[in-house]
């Protein structure tokens, strides 16, 4: 648990902010994979008893009760993927928040020393690569998961419209 306190000090203020997002991240990430093989299963299996229950599907009421369920169930697959695509997007700018601010660490040392203080400077350059590897890591694992919800989102949604046959 040090280490993990050594590497925040190491990164700057602005690899806390980092930290919220990923956190922010990942629990939408855990709730959307939960949602797809957990729930999204259950729901289409639902949905399709009931439509099977019915006794007629061609009629316009009918295609129209089955598309307003595929509607339903489109929006919430989506749901959270813009948030989740605006945290990804948010996590490298944070990173380049970091790398300003420790650059500007970096200028102030060299101000007050001048060149000679390598050690000094040190610590600024580590404020200024840290936070923005973070905040790409960060980005790089968000985006994998978006794309693959998108595509879990569009399987189970076609998936269900081949459970609600109109006959």
């Amino acid at each position: 648990m040090q280490w993990l306190l050594d590497f925040m000090a190491q990164g700057g203020p602005v690899l806390y902010g980092i930290l919220v997002l990923c956190v922010l991240l990942w629990s939408l990430i855990i709730e959307r994979l939960w949602f797809f093989y957990r729930e999204l299963p259950r729901l289409n299996r639902a949905l399709a008893e009931r439509w099977a229950q019915r006794s007629e599907h061609q009629s316009w009421t009918a295609r129209k009760i089955r598309t307003a369920w595929l509607s339903q169930q489109k929006q919430a697959t989506q749901q959270y993927l813009s948030l989740v695509g605006i945290l990804i997007a948010i996590c490298p700018l944070m990173g380049l928040l970091g790398t300003v601010t420790g650059m500007v660490s970096v200028f102030d040392v060299l101000a007050v020393t001048g060149t000679g203080n390598a050690r000094a400077m040190a610590s600024g350059i580590s404020q200024a690569t840290i936070p923005t590897m973070a905040g790409l890591v960060v980005a790089l694992t968000g985006l994998y998961f978006r794309t693959r919800f998108k595509r879990l989102s569009e399987r189970g949604v076609h998936q269900l419209a081949e459970w609600l046959p109109t006959d």
